[in-house]
């Protein structure tokens, strides 16, 4: 590390660590944590560790429980990251601090929504969530998952600007494109049987997911800078 770099991490509030202090904490218990990986978890809500004047990260011993709970969780359980910041942020609230808890209820019984009460939860018409479903963007069923909640959600609010379902079919095609280059991105631990290599595909797709979001966000926000220049 530079001098400046150095002084810098000397004068942080005492207590707190940086990136580097963190994953040799964390790293004895889990071998492919990376700094890269850390930035995603805060990127996914799972941590909001502080910044210095400079814009360093500084981690509080509180931040690394909560990191250990939710990489425990992610590597024992395979739960998706949403599920492990909502457990967490329900033991927090509820004085359990960051205690790894075993989630077979929460992995087994994800919330389900018939159509009415999908209907009267998003505010969407019946014919909108009949054009999303022609459209493809959302598959029929008897029941619907929190995620196609919130896809309806945002397609309710589109809708008011005057962009319909039909205008976004192909977001569903790209998006099957975007998810086949994943996996082609993750074909070599795809093609291994054991559970590590599987939980690694596991961890890397939704961080790949958020990388390809986000070049996806910077295009098109380029794209809407030259319409309005």
């Amino acid at each position: 590390m530079a001098a400046g770099g150095a002084a810098r991490e000397r004068s942080a509030p005492t207590g707190l660590l940086s990136i580097g202090q963190v994953l040799a904490r964390l790293t004895p218990e889990f071998p492919q944590l990376t700094s890269s990986k850390l930035r995603f978890l805060e990127v996914q809500g799972i941590v909001s560790p502080s910044r210095t004047e400079s814009g360093y990260r500084k981690f509080s011993a509180a931040d690394v429980e909560r990191l250990r709970a939710a990489l425990t969780l992610q590597r024992d359980h395979y739960l998706p990251l949403s599920v492990i910041r909502e457990q967490l942020d329900q033991a927090e609230a509820d004085g359990e601090g960051h205690a790894v808890v075993a989630p077979p209820s929460i992995a087994a019984s994800p919330r389900r929504h018939r159509r009415e009460e999908l209907l009267l939860r998003t505010g969407a018409t019946p014919q909108l969530l009949n054009d999303a479903i022609s459209a493809g963007l959302i598959h029929a069923s008897e029941s619907y998952s929190d995620q196609v909640s919130s896809l309806l959600s945002g397609l309710v609010t589109l809708a008011r600007h005057g962009i319909e379902p039909r205008h976004l079919r192909s977001m569903r095609q790209n998006a099957e494109r975007e998810a086949a280059l994943i996996e082609s991105a993750l074909a070599t631990l795809l093609r291994r049987t054991d559970a590590a290599s599987r939980g690694r595909a596991a961890e890397l797709a939704p961080e790949l997911a958020t990388h390809i979001d986000e070049v996806r966000r910077l295009l098109v926000k380029q794209s809407i800078e030259r319409v309005l220049s």
